[in-house]
């Protein structure tokens, strides 16, 4: 995933450097699903193959991140019966709309948002690739695609070329694309909000609460970040022009759930990879630890510790959302 940096003269370096976590991220993806750790038929067009392979304890926490986030999300598509919107903040090369189709649970309209520079070469792939078109003009009904540089918008999909740290510009973009504020709403980011200073991504998630009546808000990112192996992880990536604006959040599970209830929302949770890692369905969880020898254990450990996901709701209709978790 991908987003922002702060402002000032280094902002347009910092931006690319954070662009740049997206390829990382989805190269880390593909080599996951090559290796037989979860079914994602659609991300080798968006993704080159890895030239080396990638250590078992990183594809174990890529499995754990997808799995995760997506079994909060299908929680989510219950709740609501699929009568609900989704809009994927810093979606990168995300390829979550095409398997919700595949599985028969697309919300009324998924949204995606992230730097114009990622949607213009997500769009690429779109229309060169039918695989990736098809489904979206299956889904699609009445006039022709709205579809430009930096964006597209069908009946059930759309992405849109905008930045995370202005939500004015973004929602008057959203709402031309059909946003509805009163229609349940589950907003997603992975590894966004740490890219944005504090009150950047205390802006966002107050929009968030001021625009939705009914919404949930899922946050995966980093954690414990204030511990030895935290700082090493800080230390990689400014080493690679990444400056975690918003490390600040990330110092504790009460310091995200704090970051949240703070901003509007009424209920709040957050869980640690390890935590997440041990709740997610083990018969499954069986099959993937079989797939490579994990030498390094206590490493895989520290890795699951260093990331959480957080999530929090607001339920004016009360559907229950208070309920979901793991």
């Amino acid at each position: 995933m991908s987003k922002p940096a702060g402002p000032g003269t280094d902002s347009d370096t910092a931006d690319e450097a954070v662009r740049g976590t997206c390829d990382d991220a989805s190269i880390c993806k593909r080599f996951a699903v090559s290796a037989g750790y979860w079914k994602d038929p659609y991300i080798q067009y968006f993704v080159r193959q890895a030239k080396e392979r990638k250590a078992p304890e990183i594809n174990r926490g890529y499995y754990a991140r997808v799995q995760g986030v997506h079994l909060l999300l299908k929680a989510f598509l219950r709740k609501t019966e699929c009568n609900c919107q989704i809009i994927n903040l810093g979606a990168g090369l995300d390829t979550t709309f095409w398997r919700l189709k595949d599985e028969n649970l697309l919300p009324k309209k998924y949204f995606e948002v992230d730097f114009p520079a990622i949607v213009a070469r997500k769009l690429y792939n779109i229309k060169s690739k039918p695989p990736l078109s098809k489904p979206i003009m299956e889904t699609h009904s009445g006039e022709s695609l709205l579809l430009d540089a930096h964006s597209l918008d069908s009946a059930r999909y759309s992405i849109i070329g905008a930045d995370l740290r202005n939500p004015k510009d973004m929602e008057e973009k959203l709402k031309k694309m059909s946003l509805d504020p009163q229609l349940p709403t589950l907003l997603v980011t992975e590894c966004v909000l740490v890219y944005m200073t504090p009150e950047q991504s205390a802006s966002l998630l107050q929009w968030a609460t001021n625009t939705f009546t009914t919404a949930m808000f899922i946050n995966y990112e980093q954690v414990n970040m204030m511990d030895r192996f935290g700082q090493i992880m800080v230390e990689n990536l400014q080493r690679r022009q990444c400056n975690l604006a918003g490390v600040d959040a990330c110092q504790s599970l009460e310091s995200q759930t704090e970051r949240l209830l703070s901003t509007g929302w009424e209920s709040a949770d957050a869980w640690n990879m390890m935590k997440v890692y041990s709740n997610l369905p083990q018969e499954d969880v069986m099959r993937i630890e079989k797939l490579e020898f994990l030498d390094e254990k206590e490493l895989l450990e520290q890795l699951l510790l260093h990331y959480c996901i957080s999530w929090a709701t607001k339920d004016s209709l009360g559907l229950g959302l208070a309920g979901i978790t793991f």
